[in-house]
């Protein structure tokens, strides 16, 4: 499975009758810096020219995966009756993007509004692909929303691509019973966490602390987020930095290869169905995940309820508390739309209205962007029986409190995903050496972005 497993959930979801939805994965906006003068913004659209707008009879396409999102629709609808919003499920991410870019080049047939992970807003702002929302108010909403999110939907030079949604903190789920029959605290640091992995599987050689998934490109770049790595950095659309074998990344590689090879960890797909088995019969005693976990696994592991808790990532300081992200998508609005004013403010008001905002955490489990929610005391004091009365949504709000806001993405993701299945993913199933697993991934990326144009600067 791909870096955007994160909607595999929501197939899951749906099919198992869960009644719960999982929000989408992501990550962080495109390039940051640039030496290059700063392109001013389009001229600010009026109050008057929005109100006119609102009220002249429209109708909106949107593409988006959210299981009963017309619920939230329906609230903009009655706040705005002369706009109509035509909801249409194109596919869960990729197959939307390859239908969106379809309809792109074709001239005809794209959306107003699209649902976009934050790692893939890059690749279509690349592409000059989507609506610069600042001229319609969006700015105004930068404080409504947790800091680094906002940094991942912005441009270099100010612009706002979309706006936040949902997002996926990491942080690690435990079983407290198979912690408590083996004597392991929870672990504080990374280096506690391999003492930990030793200690388990040397007591019980069927058990292991976790499994860290050869098919899960996500789940090592969030990985790699928390150790504050910068593998891509794009000073603008020709020039790109590519650094997946610096020294963080050598850290991950040293320390998740080397547990791989001693065989105390688990590395087997994820989302599979024994994956889900090994959850459910406690062969793994941890999940490193996001704050979308804990709502997942209480419907796909239901036998072992009441059995697991929830704390921060082990980290590699333990002083300076990081973490990092995976998950999480936006509402971006798709630049050849032919009604622009309608289509941000439905962008807008979706993920920053309140009522719209809390019905995507409580109806659709989504894990909020907004700052008011994650200090909301009925949404953080909620206490699920299957964490055993643990206040989980609390532990994950605090957790996106240490997210680091300078992670990017390169433009390119498709392959970058692609060429770390086949090399570092192979590595840590196949228990070979994962450091120069990274160097073949830093080449074939940097090879890959060379034959696309881009200058690759050191």
């Amino acid at each position: 499975m791909s870096i955007y497993s994160r909607r595999t959930f929501l197939a899951v979801a749906a099919a198992t009758s869960l009644g719960m939805a999982l929000a989408a994965c992501g990550a962080d906006s495109g390039a940051a810096g640039g030496d290059s003068p700063a392109p001013a913004a389009a001229k600010t659209v009026s109050q008057a020219e929005i109100d006119k707008a609102m009220a002249t009879p429209t109708e909106l396409t949107f593409w988006t995966w959210v299981p009963d999102i017309a619920q939230e629709v329906a609230l903009f609808e009655k706040k705005y009756p002369a706009i109509k919003v035509k909801v249409v499920n194109a596919g869960q991410g990729v197959p939307q993007y390859t239908k969106l870019r379809t309809a792109l080049q074709a001239g005809t047939g794209a959306p107003d509004v699209v649902q976009m992970e934050y790692q893939y807003i890059p690749t279509f702002t690349i592409t000059d692909s989507l609506l610069d929302l600042r001229p319609y108010g969006a700015s105004a909403l930068k404080d409504k929303f947790v800091d680094w999110t906002w940094g991942q939907v912005s441009g270099p030079n100010g612009e706002v691509w979309a706006i936040p949604q949902d997002t996926g903190p990491m942080g690690m789920l435990y079983r407290q019973d198979i912690f408590d029959k083996y004597g392991i605290e929870v672990p504080k640091t990374w280096d506690e966490f391999a003492e930990a992995a030793r200690k388990l599987h040397a007591a019980d050689p069927n058990a292991y602390l976790t499994n860290l998934a050869a098919n899960e490109a996500a789940a090592w770049h969030g990985l790699l987020w928390q150790a504050q790595g910068k593998p891509y950095v794009s000073a603008n659309k020709s020039e790109i930095s590519i650094k997946v074998n610096d020294e963080p990344s050598k850290r991950l590689a040293t320390y998740w290869g080397g547990l791989a090879k001693e065989g105390v960890i688990g590395t087997e797909p994820d989302f599979t169905d024994s994956w889900f088995s090994a959850l459910n019969k406690g062969k793994y005693a941890t999940w490193i995940t996001a704050a979308w976990g804990p709502v997942f696994l209480s419907g796909s592991a239901k036998s072992t309820a009441g059995k697991w808790r929830a704390a921060p990532l082990p980290q590699w300081d333990a002083a300076k508390p990081v973490s990092g992200n995976w998950g999480g998508s936006t509402s971006a609005v798709v630049k050849t739309t032919k009604n622009p004013i309608a289509a941000a403010q439905f962008a807008q008001f979706l993920n920053s209205d309140p009522e719209s905002a809390k019905m995507f955490a409580t109806k659709q489990f989504f894990f909020p962007a907004t700052k008011a929610l994650l200090t909301d005391p009925d949404y953080v004091g909620d206490a699920p029986a299957f964490y055993g009365g643990q206040k989980v949504n609390q532990v994950f709000a605090d957790i996106s409190g240490t997210v680091g806001p300078t992670f990017q993405w390169p433009p390119f993701l498709d392959r970058v995903v692609t060429d770390w299945t086949e090399t570092v993913g192979k590595s840590l199933s196949a228990k070979t050496d994962t450091a120069a697993a990274l160097e073949e991934w830093q080449t074939r990326i940097t090879t890959f972005a060379k034959s696309q144009g881009f200058t690759v600067r050191p």
